[in-house]
């Protein structure tokens, strides 16, 4: 898929059409199982995290997360530029659970992983983009990747402070289409006790942060957002 491809068409006016500023993405809670430090262990200081495929642990632990593909990308824009515009040389640091539901570093299983975390610079078109797995979706929350703004990579891997934290949520169809696959059999299960509305994280709102998709479970799937900061 060509770089931002899925993403230019999203980007543009305020809902009248008017050409106004973007609509700065919510903040969110970073959860439990961020592995930046603020709770328990910190990947972003490790040699390796800067990487675009996620789906194996890196430095002195070893594994790959199994699941259907998915190329996750996030177009970074200025919030406070009315021509949305974009911002190269950010730093976006995602992660999101297993296809069984679990946090490498935190969850039964795989503390002794740290895949499905990652870091990348914004390119020219603000666009950051990752290699990984569709994550699963367990008891209470809806399917969700979570990520983190920083000024550049330098602040990412140092530990500064993060201009932005916030959190993707899957579409519907996709995530059906998804947990048809083996190995997300709970998931199906999970998902059909929530909803995007009661969801503890989106249920205020979640119009900047539902994700287009395209693809399919045999083919892999893409997942893009326009993601608008102050920087």
């Amino acid at each position: 898929m060509a770089a931002g491809a899925a993403l230019v068409p999203l980007i543009g006016c305020g809902s009248d059409g008017s050409g106004g500023p973007c609509d700065e993405i919510p903040d969110e809670t970073e959860g439990p199982y961020p592995g930046d430090g603020t709770n328990g262990p910190n990947v972003l200081t490790e040699s390796g995290i800067v990487r675009s495929d996620i789906r194996s642990s890196f430095g002195a632990l070893s594994g790959t997360a199994a699941g259907v593909p998915l190329t996750l990308e996030l177009m970074l824009v200025d919030a406070g530029d009315a021509t949305c515009a974009a911002l190269s040389g950010l730093a976006v640091y995602a992660w999101h659970c297993t296809k069984d539901g679990g946090y490498s570093l935190y969850s039964s299983g795989v503390t002794d992983q740290n895949f499905l975390r990652g870091v990348q610079e914004s390119d020219a078109d603000g666009v950051v983009r990752f290699t990984t797995i569709f994550p699963g979706c367990y008891d209470g929350r809806w399917p969700h990747v979570h990520f983190e703004v920083f000024a550049g990579l330098s602040a990412a891997t140092s530990g500064d402070a993060a201009l932005k934290t916030s959190q993707l949520a899957f579409p519907e169809d996709a995530c059906s289409d998804a947990y048809a696959a083996s190995g997300y059999e709970s998931s199906v299960s999970n998902l059909s006790r929530v909803s995007l509305d009661s969801d503890g994280i989106f249920r205020d709102g979640y119009d900047n942060q539902l994700a287009t998709v395209t693809g399919d479970a045999s083919s892999g799937f893409v997942a893009s957002l326009v993601v608008s900061v102050d920087p």
